[in-house]
């Protein structure tokens, strides 16, 4: 784990115009994107044509080049979870993969944080029902994003999304058993739990 506070100077000086910032800030994170890549692509099939160190370095790029207010480390991870898995989806659709049964993407959830035990979920299926909820409940979006793809422990979403870490876990639960409902999970919880509305 990197020093949070090291990061976070680096990328203010960054954003400050600072180009040296840019050379002393890959160094630093570049393992932890590298495990975050790893993440996003633990589900996919052997072979897979976008391997996780070209997944690194495009998604760095993409950041570099992004016109973002950076807060702080967890910020950056964040954002680097949300390319990285804009670019998984994208990749799985220019292959023309089916909607289920091809682009597998595995999601590890937390017993603290799920209702259930997760299924192996398809990479664009899974991206439509995020896209749903993003529509109707961004916050909870949001903490499943930085939680399940970006690794983001309850702390650090609730210092990213300004909420408390409370209202983070009661999220998490919620927005974990509409999705596995949602996605027609064998071990889905019941209507009691979940259904076709997104969790309010």
């Amino acid at each position: 784990m990197t020093d949070p506070t090291h990061v976070t100077r680096l990328l203010m000086d960054w954003r400050g115009g600072d180009a040296n910032a840019l050379d002393d800030l890959l160094p630093l994170v570049y393992e932890e994107l590298r495990r975050l890549a790893a993440r996003h692509m633990a589900g996919e099939a052997d072979g897979h044509t976008l391997q996780p160190t070209a997944l690194v370095h495009e998604a760095y790029v993409r950041l570099v080049d992004a016109d973002i207010e950076w807060q702080d480390r967890a910020h950056f991870f964040a954002a680097a979870s949300r390319v990285m898995r804009r670019m998984l989806v994208d990749h799985a659709r220019s292959k023309g993969r089916q909607k289920r049964g091809g682009g597998r993407a595995r999601v590890t959830l937390h017993a603290a944080d799920a209702v259930t035990p997760p299924p192996d979920l398809d990479v664009l299926a899974l991206d439509e029902a995020m896209e749903v909820l993003a529509q109707e409940d961004p916050r909870k979006a949001r903490a499943v994003e930085l939680r399940y793809f970006g690794g983001l422990n309850l702390e650090e979403i609730a210092e990213v999304t300004g909420v408390s870490i409370a209202t983070v876990h009661r999220d998490l639960r919620m927005a974990t058993a509409w999705l596995m409902t949602r996605l027609g999970a064998d071990d889905a919880p019941g209507d009691d739990e979940s259904g076709d509305t997104p969790p309010s």
